[in-house]
């Protein structure tokens, strides 16, 4: 029992409620979407680095190959001989940006080249023009531009081989460019909208968490009031605000609440009508049984008075029963039906009730959409109470007939009638009207009228009146409401 309680406090702890959840979901989805943002944002800005320097070293390599094609010596005014004499003119009069490097390489004594260079505040440790192996090998390479990594940074360069055909040796142009600066900037806006993020992140967990407590206070109403529920108190109601969709679930959950408090009370109903009821039975029942002696004349008549005692218990059963179902959608099932067969058939199964002056007095010729067998069974409810309620030569009266959008089908008896102040009760479970029951004894738990209303109300405007017949007596009218005709 210990280890059962202690299972179920640990299942209650690890619990996470709705607006956590809520929350964390909101906040992976901000944070992918923040990183793909800002992911794609780095991207994109190195992509832009990237092709800002490929051409500015395209720029820089044609226009040094324009000046191979047209320029001319200013102190000689004929065209170029030397590459270094080239080189030299041509590097006095560009101005580079402040990330690249003009270097001219001719071919020296040794294995690396002769570097002319523009003077530039680039660090010494930094300066390409410092690096002899790198130099020899891009002056050596077939390659026209590539990419060093260097300890000291990424260099992209390109290059424009001198080769004037003669005596000179040969020579290059090389225009080189570190990377790193424009690359850390693209870093530090990287790190910046990162910083930034994490701020909205920061905000957006604060509002989402009042927003999530916001949208979700409906929602705790009806946990509580659904905490709040016993069998004995299904009052409480949602409040429903707004037309959103917790207002529908309030709706939504207080029409549940009417469905169990009508299925609750209609138990209860049940149980303290068969309690009512069948005590009465059980205590005659008992009494004989107790008192019976050995005589088999008196155990014969015993054994017939708890046989009848039983039938009559088991006939209240079965109404209530069929009162609880009354609560049911499919208590009633309509079809078409032909209310003159109806009524016909009513009345030749009425008639082997009793000996009476039966009359069948008029039907509607017309179809309507009921449940035969329940109007069958109701009828005939009504037919055996006004047997009940009158004796043998009395007239009873069957019939239907068809008024403005409805139809009524009727029992008419010529017996003692119902006192007016019966006729509010005379419907509800267990009640009987005093002056039939001073009249005539029926022996009937008094369910029949009630069974007769559950019937009629069952039907969609259906219900059952009780009238005074002309001359004496009680009619009981069926009024059910008619489809609009096509």
């Amino acid at each position: 029992m210990t280890t059962a309680v202690t299972t179920s406090v640990t299942r209650t702890d690890r619990r996470v409620s709705a607006r956590v959840r809520i929350l964390l979901w909101l906040l992976l989805v901000m944070a992918v979407a923040l990183a793909a943002v800002a992911m794609t944002t780095r991207s994109i800005l190195l992509r832009d680095v990237d092709h800002r320097i490929s051409q500015l070293l395209t720029q820089e390599t044609r226009e040094f190959a324009n000046f191979v094609d047209q320029g001319v010596d200013p102190d000689t005014g004929a065209r170029f001989t030397e590459p270094r004499r080239l080189l030299q003119v041509f590097l006095q009069r560009q101005y580079s940006d402040p990330d690249e490097e003009l270097l001219g390489l001719t071919r020296g004594t040794g294995p690396a080249p002769d570097v002319l260079r523009q003077p530039r505040d680039i660090a010494e440790g930094v300066a390409l023009h410092r690096d002899r192996d790198t130099l020899a090998r891009i002056f050596s390479s077939g390659e026209r531009s590539g990419t060093i990594d260097r300890p000291q940074g990424e260099v992209r360069w390109a290059k424009v081989p001198i080769d004037p055909a003669g005596r000179a040796a040969p020579g290059a142009f090389v225009v080189a460019f570190h990377a790193d600066h424009e690359q850390a900037i693209a870093a530090e806006a990287f790190r910046t909208q990162l910083a930034i993020s994490g701020v909205a992140l920061l905000m957006t967990t604060g509002i989402g968490w009042a927003v999530a407590g916001r949208i979700l206070a409906p929602v705790r109403v009806v946990r509580r009031a659904a905490a709040q529920l016993t069998e004995q108190d299904l009052t409480r109601r949602i409040p429903v605000q707004g037309r959103d969709d917790i207002a529908l679930l309030a709706e939504t959950f207080n029409g549940m609440l009417d469905r169990l408090e009508r299925a609750f009370a209609a138990q209860r109903q049940f149980v303290d009508d068969a309690g009512h009821e069948l005590r009465t039975p059980i205590t005659i029942v008992r009494g004989h049984l107790e008192l019976m002696g050995d005589d088999p004349v008196e155990q014969a008549e015993t054994v017939r008075l708890v046989t009848d005692e039983l039938d009559r218990m088991s006939r209240i059963v079965e109404d209530l029963l069929l009162l609880a179902k009354a609560e049911r959608p499919d208590f009633v099932t309509p079809e078409p039906v032909q209310l003159a067969e109806l009524t016909a058939d009513v009345f030749v199964k009425a008639r082997a009730l009793g000996e009476r002056e039966w009359v069948l007095d008029g039907v509607a010729d017309r179809e309507a959409e009921l449940d035969p067998q329940r109007i069958t069974q109701a009828m005939v409810q009504l037919a055996q109470n006004a047997v009940q309620h009158t004796v043998p030569g009395q007239r009873i009266r069957i019939g239907s007939r068809q008024l403005d959008g409805r139809v009524e089908l009727y029992v008419a008896d010529s017996g003692p009638g119902v006192q007016p102040q019966d006729i509010p009760v005379i419907f509800e479970r267990f009640r009987r009207g005093t002056a039939r029951r001073s009249t005539l004894t029926s022996g009937g738990a008094g369910l029949g009228l009630s069974i007769v209303r559950a019937i009629a109300e069952g039907h969609p405007g259906g219900r059952v009146e009780l009238r005074p017949t002309e001359g004496g007596g009680a009619t009981f009218v069926l009024v059910l409401a008619l489809e609009e005709d096509e």
